[in-house]
């Protein structure tokens, strides 16, 4: 797939990806523990090919994500594309969930057989013979040893299933454990304005590791963009997760839109949008190489776009870390170290 947007490796990987992805979390439907409501395939279908036209060069999914709908999506997707067009495609496994009751949630198991089988299910619901990046969505709850489920992530690779393995929501204990077996190519860690914990450790990590960084929810779920309202938050689905959130009820709701107001100024200064600055901001710690960023329409892509390509100023940087410290907003370090970035390159790519 050729690009002329910016790309940064991935980790050690032989991947170049475009600084944001497209997340397909709510492509997943309603219907299940964690959707965000009901969502049309075709529009679905229409906003990832409008992502791809932009310039992005991957997609995150997740065997969850609308029970393995997201990815049957994602599959269709591929499957209109030729092989020189296709994006690179990133999923999860380790979340299985009860077939007999969608709103149960799902059980947190890393058993190497599970992963086994959910590689092989998600390799057919998208329709690739191999998965760009495996990772693990969450760790496991049944106290399988880490190094025993790494192992199995390594196999997949030297089998060819896999071309890269990461994990997502581990701590440094974690990560230590998987890089003594195996290198950890990536982590998926939250990271937003409102979400910064995983700033103070695990980046930090990664980055003298050179395990690559895709952050997730860096706008927060949709409060971080430019026309979110408390209005709109009365008017979800029931069966949306968000209405469950603290971050979505009062009083965190609030001061998160105040910190979201607070951008207003800075995008107007770069003539782009909200969304873009909450983004951007994430892009600015050094270890950073990719964001993952939904959307639910091609007008949505638009919104956020920018990103790709937005570098925010000391001053910037400084304007938002006072805004969030002000407002008491959140937890974890309000600013990126004073380090000089990663140049990305500039360049076009073939996926």
């Amino acid at each position: 797939m050729v690009t002329a947007l910016p790309v940064r490796q991935l980790g050690t990987t032989d991947m170049e990806i475009t600084r944001v992805g497209f997340g397909a979390w709510a492509t997943g439907g309603g219907g299940w523990a964690y959707g965000w409501g009901p969502q049309d395939d075709e529009e679905s279908l229409a906003a990832m090919n409008h992502a791809l036209e932009r310039g992005v060069n991957w997609i995150d999914t997740a065997a969850v994500y609308g029970l393995g709908h997201s990815e049957e999506v994602v599959g269709r997707m591929l499957r209109g594309r030729n092989a020189g067009e296709r994006p690179y495609v990133f999923t999860k496994c380790g979340l299985v969930w009860d077939e007999k009751d969608p709103m149960k949630d799902a059980t947190r198991t890393l058993a190497p057989k599970s992963i086994r089988r959910e590689c092989e299910a998600s390799l057919r619901r998208l329709g690739v013979e191999r998965i760009d990046l495996f990772q693990f969505h969450r760790p496991d709850d049944f106290g399988v040893p880490v190094e025993e489920s790494w192992r199995t992530m390594e196999q997949l690779v030297e089998e060819g299933k896999a071309r890269a393995i990461g994990v997502s929501n581990f701590d440094s204990s974690l990560l230590r454990k998987c890089e003594a077996i195996r290198h950890v190519d990536s982590l998926q860690p939250p990271l937003s304005l409102i979400r910064r914990d995983a700033a103070a450790a695990e980046i930090p990590w990664c980055n003298s590791h050179r395990t690559g960084v895709i952050v997730y929810s860096p706008m927060q779920a949709g409060i971080l963009t430019d026309t979110f309202s408390v209005e709109r938050v009365k008017k979800m689905a029931d069966d949306d997760w968000r209405k469950h959130s603290e971050n979505f009820q009062t009083p965190r709701l609030e001061k998160n839109i105040a910190l979201r107001d607070s951008l207003k100024p800075i995008a107007v200064r770069h003539q782009t949008t909200v969304a873009a600055v909450a983004l951007a901001w994430t892009l600015a710690w050094p270890a950073v190489t990719g964001a993952i960023v939904g959307a639910r329409a091609p007008a949505q892509v638009d919104g956020w776009i920018d990103a790709a390509t937005l570098t925010l100023t000391v001053e910037d940087l400084e304007e938002i870390a006072s805004a969030i410290e002000g407002l008491g907003v959140g937890s974890g370090p309000t600013r990126p170290p004073t380090v000089a970035r990663t140049t990305s390159t500039e360049s076009q790519v073939q996926v």
